[in-house]
């Protein structure tokens, strides 16, 4: 692959990428969500499984422990998440999602359906799994983070 078509298909990458953060936000914020960032989304996918740490969070952003410390300061204060208890660790605070956490998290899922439902119509049902097995092939394991 000559270097001005890898160029080019990491700009269509980064662009299509940047679009879908995009409209996910928009459709989390038609959904009655105006006050978080895309920024929040990143968050809430680490902590959706079971919760995290702000020292997890910080390494799943890519961010300092400072700056994560700030952004769990942010959310918790909307409501959209909570500090509990550690179940291993004493010593530490386990941030989890609260009821407005999860009904943002399926508001971003519900946007991020309508703009794959796009992608479908323009290239297939075939073509978006396809695509989709591609991709984890390149990048099984993420990590997923907001480009700051």
């Amino acid at each position: 692959m000559q270097n001005s078509e890898a160029m080019a298909l990491s700009a269509a990458l980064l662009a299509v990428a940047g679009d879908l953060v995009q409209r996910i936000h928009d459709g989390v914020g038609a959904r009655g969500f105006t006050d978080i960032r895309p920024a929040h989304g990143f968050a809430f996918a680490r902590l959706a499984p079971d919760g995290a740490t702000v020292t997890d969070l910080a390494a799943h952003l890519g961010v300092t422990k400072q700056a994560a410390s700030q952004l769990v300061e942010e959310i918790v204060r909307k409501g959209y998440a909570e500090r509990r208890p550690h179940p291993a660790d004493a010593r530490a605070r386990l941030v989890v999602l609260t009821g407005r956490g999860w009904e943002c998290t399926r508001a971003a899922e519900a946007a991020a359906a309508e703009v794959v439902g796009v992608w479908a119509e323009l290239l297939g049902e075939g073509e978006i799994a396809a695509l989709r097995q591609r991709l984890l092939r390149i990048a099984p394991n993420g990590p997923i983070r907001p480009a700051w």
